[in-house]
C-alpha cells in the first residue's frame, strides 16, 4: 500500500469506536479487558543470542500471552509449551511445500513426525504452509501451495487431528493489486487464478486467510504522502474515510484488512476471516529507513495494543474481533537485510530488556498483564504512559446508536492509578438524547476554547491531568 485515501474531518466516527469509547469510560477503565491472552506474537529464532525455548514459555506465560506463531516446527520449543495452553502456529518451510504437494505420504509423514507427537499437550492450532508462497518467484513453488494444503489437511483428518488445527498460509500484502480505498480491494492479476483455489480450500475447511500487514512499509514508501498518524493507528487522529462505503478508518492495519476482505468477496467469498499474520514497527533502521524509531515502533504496538484489548473489529466487520500476531517477540540479530529486519522485537535478546514499553507488565499471579497506565513519577512519564489513552477524549464526534453527532469537552481526572477521562456533552446536533459518558468534571481542564472544540479534539492534541496541567 504505497499511499493512504483522502483524509477527512468527518462529523461521523464509525460506530466500532463508538462502542470502544462507551465500554472504556463507563467502565472507567478499571474493569477493562488487559486480554493479552487474547494477542498473538511472533516468536522467531534467527538470532545466537537468544533464551531457551523454556525461558521464553515462562516469558511469554508471565505476559499472560496467549498465542504465539512459530516459523518451524523445533522440537524443544514445541515440548516447552506442552501444558501450558498457549495456541500455537507452526510452519512448514518454503522448501517443503512441493515435496509435500507431490506425495500425500510425505505430508502424511510430516504430520506424524512433527506435530503428532506433542498434540495435545502442546496446543497446535494452525499450520502455516510457507510463508508469502503466492508472491514467490517461484512458479513451481506457488503451483504446489494448495495441493500441499490439501494433503495436509487430509493427513490432520487421517489422524484425528483435522477439528482442531486448520491449515493456511500466510500472504504479503503484495497478492493486492488495490488496496486503497478499501472497497476496492482486488487481487493481482499473477495471483488470481491461484487465489481462487486457495480461497475455495480455506471456505471449505472454514480456515483463516492469514495476512503479513505493515503499514510501516506504506509510510517508509511515501512519508510525504502517507499521514504518520494514520500508519501508526493514533486514535485521536480522524484517519481516511472510504468514498464508496463511507465507512472511516482511523488505523491504516484496519484499512489493509478490510481491502482483502474485499478482494475475496469480489471472487465469490464474503464470510473467509481475515487475520494479521504478522505486523509491526522496527524501532531502528538505517539512515535511508524513515519512521524506524523507537518511539514510533512503541506508538504503534501501544496503539494495537489498546485496540485489542477492546476487542475491536475492523470497520467493515465490527462485530469480529481482529486476531493479530505481532511481529515480533525478540530482536533477533542474524536477520539478513536491512537494520530494520533485526529491530522488531519488544525484547532484547536477553529476554528481560524491553526494547519499550508499550505496556505489557510481567506478572507472577492472574492478575492482568496489559498495564493501561502506571502512576508516572515525573509529567514526561506521564505523557509517555497515558498517550494511548488520547483517543478517549479525542473521539468528540461520535456516531452512536442515540447521539450521532454530539460534540463533548474532555476531561481528565485521576483513579486507582489511572488517568480517565470525562466527557461532557456540549451540543447534539441532530436532536437525539445526548449520549452520557463520564461521571465528573474537573474544573479549569477544559480542552482549548469552545468555539474551537472540534478542531482542539480532533487534532490539537492538548490533554490535561487531574490537577488542570497539560500533557
Amino acid at each position: 500500500m504505497a499511499m493512504a485515501f483522502a483524509l477527512t474531518r468527518s462529523s461521523a466516527m464509525k460506530t466500532s469506536l463508538c462502542m470502544l469509547l462507551c465500554i472504556l469510560v463507563a467502565s472507567e477503565l478499571v474493569g477493562v479487558p488487559r486480554c493479552a491472552a487474547a494477542l498473538g506474537i511472533n516468536y522467531g529464532q534467527v538470532g545466537n543470542n537468544l533464551p531457551s525455548p523454556a525461558q521464553v514459555v515462562s516469558l511469554l506465560a508471565s505476559l499472560r500471552i496467549g498465542k504465539v506463531r512459530i516459523y518451524d516446527v523445533n522440537p524443544q520449543v514445541l515440548a516447552a509449551f506442552a501444558g501450558t495452553g498457549i495456541e500455537l502456529i507452526v510452519t512448514v518451510p518454503n522448501d517443503l511445500v512441493r515435496p509435500m504437494a507431490a506425495s500425500p505420504g510425505e505430508a502424511l509423514q510430516w504430520v506424524s513426525s512433527s506435530v503428532r507427537p506433542y498434540f495435545p499437550a502442546t496446543r497446535v492450532t494452525g499450520i502455516a504452509v510457507g510463508n508469502e508462497v503466492l508472491t514467490d518467484d517461484d512458479e513451481a513453488l506457488k503451483a504446489g501451495l494448495v495441493p500441499a494444503m490439501r494433503n495436509l489437511h487430509a493427513a490432520l483428518a487421517q489422524l484425528g487431528m483435522d477439528g482442531y488445527v486448520h491449515v493456511s498460509t500466510a500472504s504479503s500484502l503484495a497478492v493486492l493489486a488495490t488496496s486503497y480505498p478499501p472497497s476496492q480491494g482486488a487481487f493481482t492479476a499473477e495471483v488470481a487464478p491461484l487465489m481462487a483455489q486457495f480461497l475455495r480450500f480455506l471456505a471449505e475447511t472454514n480456515a483463516p486467510f492469514w495476512i503479513n500487514a505493515y503499514p510501516y512499509f506504506a509510510y517508509k514508501g511515501d512519508p510525504t504522502r502517507v499521514s504518520l498518524d494514520y500508519a501508526l493507528s493514533n486514535p485521536y487522529h480522524v484517519g481516511a474515510i472510504d468514498p464508496y462505503t463511507r465507512l472511516q478508518y482511523t488505523s491504516m492495519l484496519y484499512a489493509q484488512v478490510d481491502a482483502v476482505a474485499y478482494a475475496t468477496s469480489q471472487l465469490g467469498y464474503n464470510n473467509i476471516p481475515v487475520y494479521v499474520s504478522e505486523t509491526g514497527w522496527p524501532s531502528k533502521g538505517d539512515t535511508d529507513e524513515v519512521g524506524a524509531t523507537v518511539e514510533n515502533a512503541r506508538a504503534y504496538n501501544r496503539n494495537l495494543l489498546l485496540r485489542q484489548a477492546a476487542g475491536e473489529g475492523t470497520p467493515l466487520r465490527p462485530r469480529q474481533r481482529l486476531e493479530v500476531y505481532l511481529f515480533a517477540l525478540f530482536n533477533e540479530n542474524m536477520k539478513p537485510g536491512p537494520t530494520s529486519e533485526r529491530n522488531y522485537g519488544l525484547y532484547q535478546p536477553d529476554g528481560r530488556t524491553m526494547v519499550y514499553n508499550v505496556g505489557l507488565v510481567q506478572q507472577s499471579t492472574s492478575a492482568a498483564s496489559l498495564s493501561l497506565a502506571a502512576s508516572p513519577a515525573t509529567r514526561t512519564d506521564a505523557k509517555k504512559n497515558f498517550a494511548g489513552l488520547y483517543f478517549l477524549s479525542s473521539l468528540a464526534i461520535l456516531q452512536c446508536p442515540n447521539a450521532s453527532s454530539t460534540l463533548r469537552k474532555s476531561f481528565w481526572h485521576k483513579q486507582n492509578g489511572l488517568t480517565i477521562v470525562d466527557q461532557k456533552p456540549l451540543q447534539d446536533q441532530r436532536g437525539d438524547a445526548p449520549f452520557q459518558v463520564g461521571k465528573r468534571k474537573i474544573k479549569g481542564s477544559s480542552c482549548c476554547q469552545e468555539e474551537k472544540l472540534e478542531e482542539a479534539t480532533l487534532g490539537c492534541g492538548r490533554h490535561y491531568l487531574g490537577d488542570g496541567t497539560e500533557l
